[in-house]
């Protein structure tokens, strides 16, 4: 099911589905129960780009931060629930927008149906999760081990239950370590129902390896047009899950806006110190709200305005000084510490 057919939902203020832009999410590491740290740390993912946030709900006191917290926040929020039913229906009263479970992990029937019951009275959606990791016993003696087939049929089977109690209001979350195993159910998942999928790659890792699996993985299902919701999961500051998050939709196409900055890999002719200029450069223009526009930091004045020509803009270094560069041909010569602060102002007063 490409994600221009799949269902609408409303979470909080915001709809995937149905063609709507794949939204960016990421989940707070702070104690939910700590409302500053928490609400501190939710605003710094807003200001670099995230768009729906998930926090762990493990205590009634989680719960009732969860008011507290959305009162400074503008985005949606989404509770994760870890086996105690009583949490996902203390998290809706105190006003999640949305909430994930995992059906089989909370015990029995009576306890799903008191949760679908809060949900449904609150036009609550629901996001069923299942890990590749917690995969039920007879569905790997099925297929014979963990498989993509036996996660759809698990994922599937949960949301059977939550149909079979009359809501629909469903996002599927299905997620693996394995990036290929995690492409492949995601293919045959989206060939088996309609409802709104979120995607990820769980267990990534580090920002290093958990930056090239998401992408891998993820990069391949969203270019299948799969996908309504997106985490970049890593171990480390969730600020980076969304700077990530960005450049991967924007790489896809399904996104626009920000300033691209591309740089060349550095040789021998390098005369500056390339690698901290081109970090500081991306660092600099992430507050500068442009659309469309591709910086170039290059690392000589040889191959510099070449190079560059494809970029709107570029600064190219030499031995103490360097170049600003627009559409390949130079405008300015600059002393070296003048170059960062004449990029800026150029990006700051840009006329297309």
């Amino acid at each position: 099911m490409h994600r221009e057919h799949t269902r609408r939902v409303r979470i909080g203020s915001r709809e995937i589905g149905g063609g709507n832009p794949v939204l960016i999410q990421s989940m707070t590491n702070t104690r939910t129960e700590d409302v500053k740290a928490t609400v501190e740390q939710i605003l710094r993912l807003e200001a670099a780009g995230c768009e729906i946030v998930r926090c762990t709900v493990p205590t009634e006191e989680a719960a009732e931060a969860i008011r507290k917290i959305k009162k400074s926040i503008h985005i949606p929020i989404v509770a994760d629930i870890h086996f105690d039913y009583r949490m996902a229906i203390a998290a809706m009263e105190n006003g999640a927008d949305k909430i994930r479970i995992n059906p089989g992990n909370i015990g029995t029937k009576e306890n799903v149906a008191a949760v679908v019951k809060t949900a449904k009275e609150r036009h609550i959606p629901i996001r069923v999760g299942v890990n590749g990791g917690s995969l039920e016993k007879s569905l790997i003696e099925k297929y014979g081990g963990v498989t993509a087939e036996g996660i759809v049929e698990s994922a599937l089977d949960k949301v059977r239950i939550i149909e079979d109690l009359g809501y629909r209001e469903l996002v599927i979350s299905i997620k693996s370590s394995d990036v290929l195993m995690c492409v492949k159910a995601h293919e045959i998942l989206a060939q088996k129902t309609d409802y709104p999928l979120h995607v990820g790659i769980t267990e990534a890792g580090t920002l290093w390896s958990g930056n090239i699996k998401s992408s891998v993985g993820m990069g391949i299902i969203l270019y299948e047009g799969i996908g309504d919701t997106v985490r970049v999961s890593l171990t480390g500051d969730p600020v980076e899950e969304v700077r990530t998050a960005k450049l991967l939709l924007r790489t896809l196409g399904l996104r626009k806006g920000g300033i691209e900055v591309v740089s060349c890999p550095t040789c021998g002719r390098t005369k500056i110190d390339l690698i901290g200029l081109a970090n500081r450069v991306e660092a600099m223009v992430a507050d500068i709200p442009l659309d469309g526009v591709k910086v170039a930091v290059m690392g000589c004045a040889v191959n510099g305005p070449g190079e560059a020509r494809e970029a709107d803009i570029g600064i190219a270094g030499g031995i103490g000084e360097g170049l600003l560069i627009k559409k390949g041909e130079i405008v300015r010569k600059l002393p070296e510490e003048e170059l960062l602060s004449a990029l800026r102002e150029e990006l700051l007063h840009w006329e297309a």
